[in-house]
């Protein structure tokens, strides 16, 4: 299943459930840095996300929606119900999963319309560190389809760069080592949290990037290093929580979220929820 090439028949309620219990997966992972069950942060609560995911599922998963449009109904419903932005890249990444879960090939067909209701729900959230961009700006009307747009912008932001190389990072990297970790230790905790860490290891979270440039960045991705090969070779969560959590401490007094690195754990959990309920021929797409 990949979003340019889907299959199609599942139901807009069965893929309302994979969302929301994805981001219940992600939030039940100890994410240093990130909000979780575990410790709230950066002025947000686990409850916060918990009532977003509800609010923005129907939105997301309505039947025959353009992608923009499930974008930007995902995103209000979400500030409405918690009273901040919680879940703009989750919605960012989601959007087009969820619509080719339902029909395949639509993230193919998205035009400026979808641009358009895109932009106007980054604007709505206005994320840490939103700029002005020189091309594709989303604060004015969009020139371009959805996909260009975010091919322009795939050099500076992760979530932008799925939507130009299909989605690389979930279906390659995350999918492949969330399905290996969870064969290995069958909790999905510790799955998620290995997720997590070998995003943020991998690559300089974009989140952090605009909010405190590339050195902090960077700084971040090679302490996460460490942590991911001990997150890796450990077979019991309660063995490595409590370094994890005081990670997680230090990070949020410095008053850093590796919130892209979180956003895309939340994306490679949905996708392999939607494989389990895909039909065997469907999942070889």
């Amino acid at each position: 299943m990949r979003p340019d090439a889907a299959p199609t028949g599942l139901s807009s309620q069965a893929i309302a459930v994979a969302f929301e219990q994805s981001c219940l997966d992600e939030l039940a992972a100890p994410k240093p840095g990130n909000v979780h069950l575990f410790a709230d942060g950066h002025r947000m609560t686990a409850d916060d996300f918990v009532r977003s995911a509800a609010a923005a599922a129907g939105p997301l998963t309505a039947r025959g929606a353009k992608v923009g449009a499930r974008i930007l109904g995902a995103v209000e419903a979400s500030i409405d119900a918690s009273g901040a932005n919680t879940n703009l890249g989750i919605v960012l990444l989601c959007a087009p999963l969820a619509a080719a879960a339902e029909a395949g090939g639509e993230l193919r067909q998205l035009d400026r319309e979808d641009a358009d209701l895109a932009f106007r729900a980054i604007v709505r959230a206005s994320p840490a560190g939103l700029g002005r961009a020189e091309h594709h700006d989303v604060f004015a009307r969009a020139t371009v389809g959805l996909r260009q747009a975010m091919e322009e912008a795939a050099g500076r932001d992760r979530i932008a760069q799925q939507y130009a190389s299909g989605f690389a990072d979930v279906f390659e990297r995350g999918e492949t080592l969330f399905a290996a970790r969870l064969a290995a230790t069958r909790d999905r905790r510790l799955a998620a949290l290995g997720v997590y860490l070998a995003f943020l290891a991998g690559f300089p979270d974009s989140h952090i990037v605009r909010k405190y440039g590339a050195t902090v960045a960077a700084r971040i991705c090679t302490a996460a290093s460490p942590v991911e090969a001990k997150v890796r070779h450990a077979t019991c969560l309660d063995d490595i929580l409590p370094d994890i959590l005081a990670w997680d401490a230090k990070l949020k007094d410095e008053g850093i979220n590796p919130g892209t690195s979180a956003d895309l754990t939340v994306a490679t959990l949905f996708v392999h929820r939607l494989r389990s309920v895909l039909p065997p021929d469907a999942n070889s797409g």
